[in-house]
């Protein structure tokens, strides 16, 4: 933990610490922000905590499930800078989309090794950065992808992103947008080939928060197939498994960690010692680090319906709502007190537009101009997807950094 405390990101940080001890991990944050709200702060707005010992306690879970995978942050699910700094010193790489999450990581002084430009689709500038800077890892999925490369970065090495099985239930499938089919892997290694492009390696997305644990098995097999046809073209051996992301923390990840590193010895275990496998988690370390409060802003009694407005919606940091099926459970900052009489409540974020509502026919209890009500597990796809519509914007949202003990 002291590492992190002066990790790049952080180390300029204030961070205020607070204990857990017997109380659940909610409530522990809850009686922090009740601090850190508290009349006379001079906070009025809506804050974040983010809590870096949550990401600590994330890391050693991976380390622990999955030892043989190293995990590669995906950038693209909340880019701060804390965040980014801390897993670069617990020694997690990075998954990268784009030219300025490319300068985000090295900023912090992260090896351009240790960043898989993970986009099957870039524009040729952000290649041509990538080239310059020495990121020469990065993924594709078309002969177009392959011919763009050799143009604008002709020394970089491929990944080939194959369309992994149907996974059925997922939070949020990528397949529809990404990946070779099967009968399309042999024509794009065949066009790398041709191009005089080496393809180090294979990568999978299963998609986010899949149910079906065993799409993974499904996918890694698939991979192993790649590999394989590779050889059989006269192919350098590949050196790169990369199993996406889409982890959520808890159980979930238990079971998915359990069938990949079944399949992985099934499938790969006598190439394992030759093949550096990774993962690009990004809502497994950002989702349920993050707490939100927002303020109650307006009011509304209509009989017994209560209307509130907050200061953030689903234009800012809550457009995790549309975007990400985000199911917000929102509870009110102030200690709960027995026998408090609930109403059925709409919450509406700030903006003039009624599509920004955050909650309708929700249990709460009566709540006053000035209240502030909790978002949980608000780190995945919030701040780093919100907007500044209407005038209300994301980049105003503060964050308090915090470690728990």
């Amino acid at each position: 933990m002291q590492a992190v405390l002066v990790a790049p990101g952080v180390k300029d940080k204030k961070v205020i610490a607070f204990k857990r001890d017997a109380l659940k991990e909610k409530d522990a944050v809850s009686a922090l922000m009740r601090t850190i709200s508290a009349p006379g702060t001079g906070v009025r707005t809506a804050f974040y905590v983010f809590d870096l010992a949550r990401v600590v306690d994330l890391h050693r879970g991976w380390r622990r499930a999955l030892s043989g995978v190293r995990p590669c942050y995906a950038v693209k699910c909340n880019p701060e800078p804390a965040l980014l700094g801390a897993l670069a010193t617990l020694g997690a790489g990075f998954d990268c989309a784009s030219r300025r999450e490319i300068e985000a990581v090295l900023a912090l002084g992260v090896e351009p090794s240790s960043i898989v430009y993970a986009n099957p689709c870039k524009p040729e500038a952000h290649l041509e950065y990538a080239a310059e800077v020495g990121v020469n890892l990065t993924t594709y999925d078309s002969e177009e992808e392959v011919a763009k490369i050799k143009r604008c970065h002709p020394t970089c090495d491929l990944v080939l992103r194959i369309k992994g099985p149907d996974g059925g239930d997922v939070r949020v499938d990528l397949g529809t947008k990404y990946g070779a089919h099967e009968d399309e892997v042999l024509p794009l290694l065949r066009a790398a080939q041709r191009a005089g492009l080496n393809v180090a390696g294979v990568s999978f997305h299963v998609g986010s928060g899949a149910a079906n644990t065993d799409v993974y098995r499904g996918a890694i097999e698939a991979a192993r197939g790649v590999f394989d046809q590779a050889l059989a073209l006269g192919m350098p051996p590949m050196r790169v498994l990369d199993i996406g992301g889409g982890f959520m923390a808890g159980p979930a990840f238990d079971e998915a960690a359990a069938v990949i590193n079944a399949a992985l010895h099934r499938y790969f275990g006598e190439l394992l010692p030759c093949v550096e496998v990774i993962g690009e988690p990004g809502r497994y370390f950002a989702e349920t680090a993050f707490t939100m409060a927002a303020r109650v802003i307006g009011k509304r009694t209509r009989g017994e319906v209560r209307e509130y407005w907050i200061d953030d919606g689903l234009y800012g940091t809550l457009s995790c709502i549309p975007m990400d099926h985000y199911v917000p459970h929102p509870r009110p900052l102030a200690a709960p007190r027995a026998g408090d009489k609930t109403y059925a409540s709409t919450v509406f974020g700030p903006t003039c537009d009624s599509l920004d509502t955050v909650v309708t026919g929700y249990q709460l209890p009566e709540m006053s101009v000035g209240d502030w009500l909790v978002f949980d597990d608000m780190g995945a796809y919030t701040t780093a997807s919100g907007s500044n519509f209407n005038g209300f914007s994301t980049s105003d949202i503060n964050i308090y950094y915090a470690y728990s003990s």
